[in-house]
């Protein structure tokens, strides 16, 4: 058996022992390396490094993450959250719709899942709670609300998605509009079937507390939902009409969220140095699980690992669609021990060539592969969302309603991949025609 077959099984053993992933990708890749190739591995590694640093693509990283964490810190988030429901919560599970719409906005904002699910959860918890809403629709609610953050460009994910693949960041943002959009809208549809059939699961709020007038009501929303309005169509709108790169545009998002802060009178200095070091501290941890990630896959593929597995795929004679299910259910499965990142600097440098040797569009996969490491990062023992939320619900929300609650949303996302499946339109029109690509 060829030596590169067991730097998969070496990698997962490092994981188990509680190696962490970046030391596990950069030890595997540095063993097997120097086995293969001696001491030029040295060398590889170092234009590896050297590629990292120098790519473009990566630099909206840091940029984005720094607009999650000044929406976050500045206070935007309450005033979002306040002028939402001022118009949602009348109708069956009004509060948990405004929730889903507040987490598709500060997504589109931050492009940072936790910091979308934290934010979020803190503010509309309390408020489901004191309402007497379902504990598992609020479960529910609030971590696959936080999950959009994978699917709803900007999504930091998926900037190292389509650096890792080489594919078009902006083409990628544009694909995952659509199906985005549409997991969010199955969802709010659940919410007010379920609520409307079962009022008790999520009650209406009496009117004696909602006397605002509609000048009142329309000068709150505008105050607190233009802003964030104009810095996403600043930021998404300057990518899908190609009028600047995902850079660019994360930069003036970055700008946009401190004129926010200005705008709104919450911006300091120590606010914006809190989140600087934030950015520094999470922008550092994925720029060294990516190169680990980067050389464990350069050593694999160069010691044959792709050949190699294609030729496991000929034998078992699955298929294109044989072999398209079995890398989205490897990423499913990769999703209960392996965070996402992890999953894309594992899967993808082997995943991606071999979808398109079989004539898949590259750009329809991807989102494929986004909505379901949505679904793992949903789904219990190890789903993702519910740690988040664990750390941030009250005592009176138990695991239990966590994982009760979650299951309706997991089947909806899968509705959404079965959709995408049957009509790669979803994903690929609205690329082809603000891109023509």
């Amino acid at each position: 058996m060829d030596i590169v077959t067991w730097m998969f099984p070496v990698l997962l053993t490092l994981i188990f022992l509680g190696v962490p992933i970046a030391f596990a990708l950069m030890s595997t890749a540095f063993i097997f390396g120097i086995i293969r190739f001696g001491e030029n591995t040295f060398f590889v590694f170092m234009h590896k490094v050297d590629d990292i640093t120098g790519a473009s693509i990566l630099a909206a990283v840091p940029l984005f993450i720094f607009m999650g964490n000044m929406l976050e810190k500045s206070g935007t988030a309450e005033r979002l959250f306040e002028a939402i429901h001022l118009w949602t919560q009348r109708l069956p599970g009004g509060l948990a719709v405004g929730t889903i719409a507040m987490c598709v906005i500060f997504a589109a904002c931050s492009g940072v899942i936790g910091a979308t699910e934290t934010v979020v959860g803190l503010l509309a918890t309390p408020v489901m709670l004191r309402h007497g809403y379902d504990k598992g629709l609020i479960s529910g609610t609030v971590t696959a609300g936080g999950s959009l953050g994978a699917i709803i460009p900007p999504s930091v994910v998926v900037i190292i998605l389509a650096a890792v693949s080489e594919m078009s960041l902006g083409d990628m943002f544009i694909g995952m509009f659509i199906p985005g959009l549409l997991m969010a809208f199955l969802y709010v549809i659940y919410i007010i079937i379920r609520c409307y059939l079962d009022p008790s699961v999520g009650p209406r709020i009496p009117l004696a507390n909602n006397t605002m007038t509609f000048r009142s009501k329309l000068k709150l929303t505008s105050v607190a939902l233009l802003p964030p309005l104009i810095l996403i169509v600043a930021v998404l709108g300057s990518i899908m009409m190609g009028i600047a790169v995902p850079t660019e545009a994360a930069a003036v998002g970055a700008i946009g969220t401190v004129i926010l802060t200005i705008f709104y009178r919450t911006f300091t200095v120590a606010i914006m140095m809190e989140a600087m070091v934030k950015t520094i501290e999470v922008t550092a941890m994925i720029l060294v699980i990516v190169v680990g990630g980067t050389m464990f896959a350069s050593v694999f593929l160069s010691s044959g690992g792709f050949d190699a597995v294609r030729a496991v795929l000929d034998f078992w004679k699955l298929g294109p669609w044989g072999t398209l299910i079995l890398i989205l259910g490897l990423v499913f499965l990769a999703g209960f021990v392996l965070d996402g990142l992890s999953i894309i600097l594992i899967i993808v440098p082997i995943g991606f060539p071999l979808v398109e040797s079989f004539g898949f569009d590259p750009i329809w996969f991807a989102v494929l592969f986004l909505v379901v490491k949505q679904t793992s990062y949903l789904t219990p023992p190890m789903a993702g969302a519910i740690f988040y939320f664990r750390a941030i619900a009250p005592p009176e929300i138990t695991l239990a309603h966590m994982y009760k609650g979650v299951i309706p949303f997991i089947l909806l996302d899968l509705v959404v991949l079965v959709l995408v499946m049957v009509f790669p339109e979803l994903a690929l029109w609205l690329p082809e025609k603000l891109l023509g690509s």
